[in-house]
């Protein structure tokens, strides 16, 4: 199912898949088959690969290129594919760009390029020149508390005006941004518009976003598209009860250990529980210690989750 302009905007839950890896830098094929049909069969609308929850940026080219690869052979079209590109060298993702194309993917995704701190000028003649050259339509990834700088609400509109660039996922949790970014964007009627943070996915549906990006699908996608499709139909009291079970699910998978890497690490681990895959991390991430993983055990028994 690719987004064509028969398909735009891209409506629903897409789940930023985690890597399953066997070893730091073998990939788990079998945990990553056992992942790509949990994640469908839960219903959601595309996968995302190499984003945050992907650990993209700690992998090696090569791996990249074996997860998209395996990735769009396992999903053969029944839900579009969208490959993070993001990199400080322009060169490296048009060629991850290509080998997305070449393996059958629908899109790419790009944040800024981080360590510099680039305005917004440079940023939008960096989406211009990178549209023009990309063989896949482009979503833009904004997520300043890790890339360091936003794309700016007029940034977006602007790129919007450029064809190829067919939407945002925003992952930066302030919903005025969305709103006002949302409001921008209005008169692109195909422009796609998905929130990040799951825990604040129903106020984004309020607002008028398209859907998320929800980390939570790796391990839930059940809930996560079910308060989706009941926010769709108006069904509002039912979409806050699932939102309220979701925020109770992240909250107790993605609050153990470091703050800064509890999410990642948490639902990795969770997943590995449930054996999807390896709970093996990309370096510099570790595993949690036989205590954080209990934690993360006994909070899938109090959820009702079992293997």
């Amino acid at each position: 199912m690719s987004i064509s302009t028969h398909t735009r905007p891209l409506r629903g839950v897409v789940s930023p898949l985690i890597t399953p890896l066997e070893d730091i830098d073998v990939l788990d094929r079998s945990g990553l088959e056992k992942l790509i049909e949990h994640v469908i069969r839960g219903g959601v609308s595309g996968i995302f690969l190499l984003g945050t929850s992907g650990e993209g940026p700690a992998l090696s080219y090569r791996l990249r290129s074996e997860l998209i690869k395996s990735t769009c052979r396992q999903v053969r079209g029944r839900v579009p594919v969208l490959v993070g590109i993001t990199d400080t060298a322009y060169i490296e993702s048009l060629h991850i760009a290509e080998i997305a194309a070449e393996a059958g993917a629908d899109a790419v995704v790009v944040a800024p390029p981080y360590y510099v701190r680039y305005c917004q000028s440079d940023l939008l003649k960096y989406i211009e020149c990178l549209s023009q050259a990309l063989p896949l339509p482009l979503f833009l990834y904004n997520f300043p508390g890790l890339t360091k700088i936003p794309y700016a609400p007029e940034t977006v509109k602007r790129a919007s005006e450029i064809p190829q660039v067919i939407g945002l996922k925003d992952s930066s949790g302030d919903l005025s941004y969305l709103a006002t970014v949302i409001g921008l964007v209005r008169n692109r009627t195909d422009f796609t518009v998905l929130i990040g943070p799951e825990e604040k996915l129903l106020d984004a549906l309020r607002q008028g976003a398209h859907g998320g990006v929800c980390g939570g699908t790796n391990v839930y996608p059940d809930a996560l598209v079910a308060l989706q499709q009941a926010a769709w139909k108006g069904q509002w009291q039912c979409a806050e009860a699932l939102q309220q079970q979701v925020n109770e699910m992240s909250k107790l998978l993605y609050s153990v250990g470091d703050p800064e890497t509890s999410y990642l690490r948490g639902v990795k681990c969770a997943a590995a529980q449930l054996g999807l895959c390896r709970g093996v991390l990309a370096p510099p991430l570790q595993p949690f210690s036989e205590t954080e993983r209990l934690q993360i055990e006994k909070a899938l028994h109090t959820l009702g989750f079992t293997a």
